[in-house]
């Protein structure tokens, strides 16, 4: 009888969890080739590394002091990932964003997003990467 109602909580736990999607291997982000990022709100982030691939990253729980401080954005890899990839993030279990004063946050899913969306995503930042020369802008 306990088996059965600890079987049943577990799954009811599951179901409440969103789903977690990871990039394959060759879509996920370069860490070593971000060159803009944005902090949307405290859940929400978009990168983007190279001239044509841009990322939309989503957060378990609310970070509010992401992209505060210099570094704003930093991605820390799982301890697999550092193994067999140290310079990706997949959006799987155990990756998280964290600033100068944000502890690490974790990743709930990292997504391809077309330019359209990236610049809409980027219009409505928070906070933004220095390398793009944009003003941040007061909520």
């Amino acid at each position: 009888m306990a088996l059965t109602l600890a079987a049943i909580a577990t799954s009811a736990w599951a179901q409440s969890m969103p789903a977690r999607n990871s990039l394959p291997y060759k879509d996920c982000i370069r860490t070593d080739q971000i060159n803009e990022w944005h902090v949307v709100d405290p859940q929400t982030a978009i990168v983007r590394t190279g001239p044509y691939q841009r990322y939309l990253v989503k957060l378990t729980a609310s970070c509010d002091k992401l992209g505060i401080g210099n570094p704003g954005l930093m991605f820390v890899p799982s301890q697999s990932d550092k193994a067999t990839a140290p310079f990706r993030i997949c959006g799987g279990v155990g990756e998280k964003v964290r600033s100068r004063y944000q502890p690490g946050c974790a990743i709930q899913s990292v997504s391809l997003i077309d330019e359209a969306t990236f610049d809409g995503y980027r219009n409505h930042a928070k906070y933004h990467s220095v390398t793009t020369q944009q003003p941040s802008k007061n909520p």
